[in-house]
């Protein structure tokens, strides 16, 4: 499949300004939270389905009660505006009945990631000041490994999937399900919630960053309503499309867009607690799934399964996520269909954003007239790790072609929403994410920490963050894009790209760690051949460790420090491990760290 021919800028222009003014609609005064917005989108569409999670399927009147249950019960309890509870559960319907529980009191919620205990655990409390966690039952062992303050609380919220010890149910003062159940289901007081406008937090989501402490995000209710309607206008979603939503809700990408856009338009999400690469088109077709949202791992599993007969006949339409590079994107439309594919470029606390409107494969997005848009492409040195600056101390911004860090111009107008960095819990890192006295004296722009290119006709295209491109043979080599000429090998399941250190050599040498799928083996001089024919001879991995499983992140992005610390040791690694021998035209064995004498770097 090709691109088609390019769209004029005009027409591109035309639907990203319907997103604008879709955006418009929320203030950061108004008193229209997301209790509002569930509570309209209940007397809207009361028995349309809302919730789909195994057998069960739940209206919007259905859900609506349930939600109600709980805010009566926190209520109860001592719940009050402006209280901030912590949230962690996988993805299953009480997750939605305590989260917007908690919105109909005004409670801010923490969405926890699920996977962490100990430290991390602790520091997700501490960075958001939470007293209480509501804890999904599957949760438990976390909780019950970790020494928490003497002052946090826990409620249970049960799991007859997962039970958990009794031991481990004791770390949990009460059973909020338990309370819930006996409490009433009609919409609470607004005046529980006053005070309470658009500009107030409505959660703190943790940015899934592979390297460091997470910072907890600030996401407004304002912002969380503007994300619902604008995704709403660029897909057109209609109150018969169903999201399946298999990312966590603990993260941006599941809970502020696919979450605020079904809601907002009375849409239903099919909630599956993990990604399943094996049952993901029989849930689609059992539940009519027309709208997923993707991350690019997501797509390149997928397309590792075996071809079946009728797989093109199913009812999803639209796609919409990150990640999805040019060479699996026409991979996927080739075997599964054509399809409506909103590639994108953002981060869940971004001042602004790309994302395309074209269908143009590989482009996260495109800027047909920069006046229009908050973003701009400013030039990094990746080896001095800083930006270049021209004679008076000011950012100089790429030409087409040209790699530099997007930034986005940090709009503080009265009542606007849009633009705005709503920052961290943390003072400090909100402030480490400002660049000042960009252009101008006096300017602030938001720093993504991403490195994107444009061309000459203003698509854009994801490099690599900041930090991930490293320099070999003088020359800037894109993990992201080594990754995405290499992925299609054959017998891949997934491929983590980093560059690590060679002792007497300036630079980084590229290191590839790949996993395969079950019963496949390794070919060494298949891979050499693929890797010489698709990249220059100085981005072409040298080293390769084969390992049994993939490292990511509960979002599905990959982790690469621990991968980077160990490099090519033979004496810690026990996985196969190859170096690259151009003169044998394949990659050989490394076994001692002796060999590496015998490569001419």
């Amino acid at each position: 499949m090709k691109n088609c021919p390019i769209v004029p800028r005009e027409v591109t222009q035309a639907k990203l300004d319907r997103r604008a003014q879709a955006g418009q609609r929320h203030r950061a005064s108004q008193t229209y939270t997301l209790a509002e917005r569930f509570e309209e989108s209940t007397a809207r569409y009361a028995d349309r389905p809302c919730l789909y999670y195994g057998d069960t399927r739940l209206s919007y009147a259905q859900t609506n009660a349930c939600i109600n249950q709980v805010a009566h019960a926190g209520h109860q309890l001592g719940l009050r505006c402006g209280d901030v509870v912590a949230l962690c559960m996988e993805n299953r319907p009480g997750f939605m009945f305590v989260w917007l529980g908690l919105a109909k009191l005004g409670v801010t919620a923490v969405f926890l990631n699920t996977n962490v205990r100990g430290k991390l655990l602790e520091h997700g409390l501490t960075e958001t000041g939470a007293k209480l966690v509501v804890v999904g039952e599957e949760c438990l062992p976390q909780f019950a490994a970790t020494p928490l303050p003497a002052d946090v609380r826990c409620w249970l919220w049960p799991d007859e999937e997962r039970p958990a010890s009794a031991q481990e149910r004791a770390v949990c003062a009460l059973d909020l399900q338990a309370l819930a159940l006996q409490s009433a289901s009609s919409n609470p007081p607004a005046d529980w919630r006053a005070g309470l406008v658009g500009e107030k937090p409505a959660v703190y989501i943790f940015t899934s960053g592979t390297t460091g402490l997470p910072k907890a995000a600030i996401i407004s209710h304002a912002r969380w309503l503007i994300t619902g309607d604008v995704m709403q206008t660029t897909m057109d979603v209609q109150p018969s499309d169903c999201f399946y939503c298999f990312l966590p809700l603990y993260h941006g990408a599941a809970s502020l867009s696919v979450g605020a856009t079904a809601i907002a338009s009375g849409a239903s999400l099919l909630l599956r607690r993990k990604f399943s690469r094996s049952e993901f088109w029989a849930d689609v077709r059992r539940h009519q799934v027309t709208i997923c949202q993707y991350v690019g791992e997501i797509v390149r599993f997928l397309l590792t399964t075996p071809v079946q007969a009728g797989e093109r006949e199913h009812s999803l339409r639209k796609m919409v996520g990150a990640g999805m590079a040019s060479e699996v994107w026409e991979q996927w439309v080739r075997r599964f269909g054509d399809f409506e594919i909103y590639e994108g470029w953002g981060a869940t606390e971004a001042n602004t954003n790309t994302i395309n409107l074209d269908n143009r494969m590989g482009s996260c997005g495109r800027i047909p007239f920069w006046e229009k848009s908050n973003l701009r492409l400013v030039r990094y040195d990746a080896d001095n790790q800083c930006h270049l600056r021209d004679d008076k101390g000011f950012l100089q911004l790429c030409a087409p072609g040209e790699v530099g860090e997007a930034i986005g111009m940090i709009i503080n107008m009265p009542d606007v929403v849009g633009g705005r960095f709503e920052g961290y819990t943390s003072a400090a890192a909100t402030e480490r994410k400002i660049l000042r006295n960009v252009f101008k004296p006096g300017d602030a722009w938001w720093s993504s920490g991403d490195l994107l290119r444009y061309d000459e006709d203003g698509y854009f295209w994801f490099v690599d963050r900041i930090g991930d491109t490293y320099r070999w043979k003088s020359e800037n080599v894109s993990t992201t894009e080594v990754a995405d000429a290499l992925g299609d090998f054959p017998g891949l399941d997934a491929i983590t790209v980093y560059g690590v250190q060679v002792p007497g050599c300036e630079g980084r040498a590229g290191m590839a760690a790949l996993v395969m799928q079950e019963g496949a083996q390794f070919d060494p001089q298949a891979f050499w051949k693929i890797a010489l024919e698709r990249l220059p001879a100085y981005a072409a991995p040298y080293f390769l460790r084969i390992a049994p499983s993939t490292d990511m992140t509960g979002n599905y992005k990959l982790r690469k420090v621990n991968l980077q610390r160990q490099a090519y040791d033979t004496q810690t690694i026990t996985e196969p491990l190859y170096m690259r021998r151009d003169d044998h035209k394949t990659y050989v064995a490394l076994t001692a760290m002796d060999q590496l004498q015998e490569v001419v770097w």
